[in-house]
């Protein structure tokens, strides 16, 4: 696809060796649901439909210090391991976007995983052309080096990604339980370990987050998200964009589900850990696991994995669970705080 007759083209094309067969650094590419946590620009992925080779998705990304969304058509030839893409009805200034991964096998077990851009932007103006360059190929790279290193790390994907789920149930209206967890500007004077919290909404229900948290050690620690709401569905999802110690990608969504017996509020998390930062961090609690088993420059072992993923699992959890009886307090007491009529009254017209 190239434009209406008369626009300019832009082309660019990346490429990087990955020390990992194609077939698995393919497999990486074709996981949609996973792309936020090895893509660093991608926040959040909706996939709309999908008929086992064509997907259609609903994409948000960070794109030159702004969140935008589009839709987005791939078409899979995993025989060929490549992976076509068109962004349908993107945002201003890009008028057209798409292009194509591939995966090649390499010497020695290693490969070469490429991607390739075309596209166009209204009114073929030089200076947004050189800016959406920039931003497109500033996001490729980032993605490409997250990739080479989630594919050659000597753990398996699978023992690096943890999923979990904290619930509570409320007796108390689902709204004021969303308008809780929306309002994420009033947490740091409820949540003892929330130093600081800064909130902006660029546009309607984008939420960015900075903030700073005492870690259990201790230490204060800067950290950083992106935030998608969602009202009328009653779900905010998330990515942590400053991610801190072994954790490098942490997605998830808050969400209030009304059901037969009231409404439960629920927090998920799906994080991907660093398998350097398990390798690298002496200060760590498993630091002196590893010493102990001499296991040098080799792979994490499992006994040293299952402690991050414990630890990292406890620490989440917790913060997420105190977020989410705060949100319960808070629906519940305002429902008790409305007036009640007396039974004199109750039976009068207004």
């Amino acid at each position: 696809m190239s434009g209406m007759p008369g626009e300019r083209v832009h082309r660019l094309r990346h490429s990087l060796e990955v020390a990992a067969p194609a077939g698995a650094v393919f497999a990486l590419l074709a996981d949609t649901a996973r792309r936020p946590l090895y893509s660093p620009h991608v926040v959040h992925v909706e996939r709309l439909d999908f008929d086992g080779v064509r997907e259609r998705l609903r994409v948000w990304e960070s794109a030159g210090g702004r969140i935008r969304s589009s839709l987005l058509v791939r078409v899979q030839h995993p025989h060929e391991r490549r992976i076509e893409f068109v962004q349908l009805g993107g945002e201003s200034p890009v008028d057209s976007m798409n292009g194509e991964w591939t995966v090649e096998e390499g010497a020695n077990g290693r490969s070469v995983v490429t991607v390739r851009h075309e596209f166009t932007v209204a009114g073929g103006r030089d200076d947004d052309a050189a800016g959406e360059g920039l931003v497109t190929g500033d996001n490729a790279r980032a993605e490409l080096e997250s990739l080479r290193r989630i594919a050659e790390s000597r753990a398996g994907l699978d023992d690096l990604v943890l999923s979990f789920e904290e619930s509570v149930r409320v007796n108390g209206p689902g709204e004021l339980l969303y308008d809780f967890l929306y309002r994420a500007a009033d947490w740091p004077g409820l949540l003892p370990h929330m130093r600081h919290l800064k909130l902006t909404e660029p546009s309607p229900g984008v939420q960015i987050l900075d903030y700073d948290v005492r870690l259990p050690d201790g230490a204060v620690h800067p950290g950083a998200s992106v935030r998608l709401c969602f009202p009328h569905a009653g779900r905010i999802v998330f990515k942590q964009t400053v991610p801190s110690g072994p954790v490098a990608a942490h997605t998830g969504e808050w969400s209030v589900l009304p059901d037969e017996y009231g409404v439960r509020v629920i927090a998920q998390h799906t994080v991907l850990l660093d398998e350097s930062a398990l390798l690298l961090d002496g200060a760590a609690p498993w630091a002196a696991l590893r010493a102990s088993e001499r296991s040098g420059a080799g792979p994490v072992s499992p006994s040293v994995l299952e402690l991050a993923r414990r630890r990292v699992r406890q620490a989440i959890g917790r913060t997420s669970l105190a977020i989410l009886e705060l949100a319960g307090q808070h629906a519940e007491s305002s429902v008790r705080s409305l007036p009640r009529r007396s039974a004199a009254t109750a039976g009068s017209l207004p």
